[in-house]
């Protein structure tokens, strides 16, 4: 399976890891961690040097009760960013995404280099869909119920896994229509948005039922709060959790990891992927 990001392919036989770099002062786990586009910089540098394939820029926090900002401000943290990294990556293979759900931050991201879009929303918003067509580039369509400030109020399904999928496959629809190729889409099931611990816990269990959308599958379960609602972990304490839940999901079908500590990630694939291999 490969996922066709513009100019750039990942080979998805083998499990790639997306490196999270916030440019945010409030997002849950590295908030304000690295202030100023040098430190932004040499962070996204760190990552791919400790085995990144996918770096996703946010510019905006979408943890549980987090504040809009507004579209200017976003604009402010992210572009600066990804026009310096496409600058400094040009002879890498590393995919360049973006954390957004405006449509007008995508238009921008992608005009200056952009190879991905990473949306909690689908590409729901009035005219997403069509700008992420236009550019050829890649889309990641992630489920989320109501929006950062009330999903943690909707988490009560008759069946989380099969209502996920559901939607997945209207937006995969939506998408294919409007003109994205098949090659350029993933999906997430959206770990901690609107879901409950158990939640949570039944959609990786039952992860591999998202394969009948035939599209590549990414998941992002780093440090969240449900980590810890069943290790009694604090925040930078749930490494080890995270690993686990990934490695779970890997044995699932899941190709991409949506991560903080990339080299932990990275080395318990590979170990994962050599044991397998191993005569």
């Amino acid at each position: 399976m490969l996922l066709q990001c513009r100019h750039k392919t990942l080979d998805l036989h083998f499990p790639r890891v997306m490196g999270i770099l916030n440019v945010t002062p409030d997002s849950f786990s590295d908030g304000g961690k690295f202030p100023g586009l040098n430190a932004v910089i040499d962070h996204a540098l760190t990552l791919i040097e400790d085995g990144a394939d996918i770096l996703d820029i946010g510019g905006e926090s979408t943890r549980p009760g987090a504040q809009q900002v507004s579209v200017q401000e976003e604009l402010a943290r992210v572009l600066p960013v990804v026009e310096a990294l496409t600058g400094v990556l040009q002879d890498k293979k590393t995919v360049i995404s973006v954390d957004t759900r405006r449509t007008e931050v995508m238009q921008a991201v992608l005009q200056v280099g952009a190879d991905m879009i990473n949306d909690i929303q689908a590409l729901e918003a009035p005219g997403a869909v069509e700008a992420v067509a236009q550019s050829g580039a890649a889309a990641c369509l992630m489920h989320m119920r109501g929006n950062p400030q009330s999903m943690q109020q909707q988490v009560d399904y008759d069946d989380v896994v099969a209502e996920v999928y559901m939607y997945l496959q209207r937006r995969v629809d939506t998408a294919l229509a409007a003109g994205i190729t098949r090659h350029a889409l993933l999906v997430d099931p959206g770990i901690g948005f609107g879901k409950s611990t158990q939640g949570n816990l039944s959609l990786i269990k039952h992860i591999n039922r998202l394969q009948a959308l035939q599209l590549p599958i990414l998941l992002g379960v780093s440090r969240k709060r449900f980590l810890g609602n069943v290790t009694g972990r604090a925040v930078d304490e749930r490494e080890w959790a995270t690993i686990a839940a990934n490695l779970y999901a890997y044995h699932q079908g899941v190709r991409i990891f949506r991560v903080h500590h990339v080299r932990a990630c990275r080395d318990a694939l590979v170990m994962c992927r050599a044991i397998e291999e191993s005569q």
